[in-house]
């Protein structure tokens, strides 16, 4: 037992799909095609919200904030996934696991705190649209981004700190697509209780009082778009948040589906494959939705392409939407 205890853990091997390698070609050319849209679909976004002065705004700057969070996120484990899909040695060094697990964390923990502001935001601007401009002004908003940055990443780093210091004894089978905070921590030959409970506190602090924040903002929200008269202007109030709240619903509500349905050993399958998607699908909707049926969007696309655009002859290559002079 003492030569046991003295052995180092200098890797980790994760299982993911192994039991099933007819799938994993299957998996790999999904996520790698979605893993595209992500970087395509938010780059855009980011892109559009720096070259187009319209959309230099608090509700966009958080919006380039979030794509870039949703870049960050899926980039810390996605390629790694991918290469295993399709590799037979499965393991990731114990600084790689740290570092995926921290940053993967880290932007989880952000996205829960930078939705709750973006609800803030959408509060002040439907509540208190006379004031908006002063309430969120430049350095309100910049300052509050860089708080949910703070948090999320000294959050993190606390976490991956405390469960990296764990006595591990050898154990280093992992059976998930990526070092996954709980599934390392029930690694440990340690008791585990302390950190359990630290995470439960970070957990209700940092991913339900946002939600709850939320959910008040919502209420005040929709008191106030009730109390408009003219239907035009009830369904201009609720289209400048409805983007927003669709996102909040996926993504409390993947999470919500996750840890409060039954645990099964029969469903760890199912459960990964949950996890997987819950962390691919999500930052590759939000583009979509925060672009589908968004005149500002649409219109700053329209701009940025006939500025850019190399043609001089546009009709003739069917381009003349796109080039048209923006005068």
């Amino acid at each position: 037992m003492e030569e046991t205890n003295k052995t180092v853990v200098t890797e980790f091997i994760l299982l993911g799909l192994s039991k099933y390698p007819k799938l994993e070609i299957f998996f790999f050319v999904l996520c790698m095609t979605i893993y595209i849209i992500i970087l395509f679909g938010n780059s855009v976004l980011i892109l559009l919200s720096i070259l187009d002065s319209h959309l230099h705004t608090p509700m966009y700057f958080f919006l380039s904030n979030l794509s870039f969070l949703d870049i960050c996120y899926t980039s810390s484990f996605v390629p790694k996934m991918l290469v295993n899909f399709l590799s037979t040695q499965k393991s990731l060094s114990f600084s790689g696991c740290a570092a995926q697990m921290s940053i993967s964390f880290a932007m989880g923990t952000t996205e829960c705190v930078l939705l709750a502001v973006m609800a803030y935001d959408r509060y002040v601007a439907i509540c208190n649209p006379l004031r908006y401009p002063i309430i969120m002004n430049r350095t309100v908003y910049v300052h509050l981004a860089a708080l949910c940055w703070l948090i999320g990443g000294l959050n993190s780093l606390f976490q991956t700190i405390l469960t990296m210091q764990l006595p591990f004894c050898g154990k280093n089978i992992i059976d998930h697509f990526t070092c996954e905070i709980l599934a390392v921590m029930h690694l440990a030959c340690a008791d585990i209780s302390l950190n359990e409970l630290i995470m439960l506190v970070a957990t209700i602090i940092l991913t339900l009082t946002p939600l709850l924040l939320i959910i008040v903002s919502y209420v005040f929200i929709l008191a106030t778009i009730l109390n408009i008269h003219s239907a035009e202007g009830r369904s201009k109030a609720f289209s400048t948040c409805s983007s927003h709240l669709t996102v909040v619903i996926i993504f409390y509500g993947t999470i919500l589906f996750m840890y409060m349905k039954p645990k099964s050993k029969a469903s760890l399958t199912t459960d990964k494959l949950i996890a997987m998607f819950y962390g691919i699908f999500t930052p590759m909707l939000n583009p979509i939705i925060y672009s589908l049926r968004n005149k500002d969007v649409n219109a700053a696309v329209k701009k940025v392409l006939s500025t850019f655009c190399p043609f001089r002859n546009c009709e003739r290559f069917g381009l003349a939407p796109c080039c048209r002079s923006t005068s």
